[in-house]
């Protein structure tokens, strides 16, 4: 049976980096939420006549969060039936859910692993303002509410990998 390995963790916390060095070394399928979506939802916020890099507000997570994060474990599943997954997404509120891990094993019809990747906040910071994304202007312009929509930024309570990549 093939292994799902899910990376999560706040913007700027290095998930994107350990999933692909993650999946290189399994020689998994690797899936990071963002670009595996980004054409279509660019697209569908532009029609809707929202911000295209709009990816923090009430209206996104209302609208395309749930259908973002179903077409991910669509594919996974897909991909699952040959192959090791490496799936890389923020999944903030799924982290506060005690059962995830038996609901995802359940759905994914596959063993699953956790790894949550974490990294000091004004490391996250530094970082959000050198990858010079137009999706993270929004964070960067009102930092506390961003963070705020974290919380404590504790580390899920299910069995997890913990990842600390911050510089020592």
């Amino acid at each position: 049976m093939n292994k799902a390995f899910i990376i999560c963790g706040s913007p700027g916390s290095g998930k994107t980096t350990h999933g692909k060095k993650l999946a290189q070394e399994l020689g998994a399928a690797f899936l990071d939420i963002d670009l595996s979506t980004e054409r279509l939802v660019k697209l569908a916020l532009t029609e809707s006549g929202m911000d295209k890099d709009d990816r923090d507000s009430e209206y996104f997570k209302r609208t395309y969060r749930e259908t973002i994060y179903q077409t991910i474990f669509d594919i996974a599943r897909e991909n699952l039936l040959w192959t090791d997954v490496v799936i890389v997404g923020p999944f903030t509120r799924e982290l506060r859910i005690e059962a995830w891990p038996e609901i995802l094993e359940c759905d994914l019809k596959s063993k699953i692993e956790i790894h949550y990747v974490y990294c000091k906040i004004d490391e996250r910071y530094q970082r959000l303002i050198q990858r010079k994304s137009k999706r993270d202007e929004a964070k960067l312009k009102d930092w506390k509410k961003f963070n705020d929509y974290f919380g404590e930024e504790l580390p899920p309570t299910f069995e997890h990998i913990f990842i600390d990549t911050s510089s020592k």
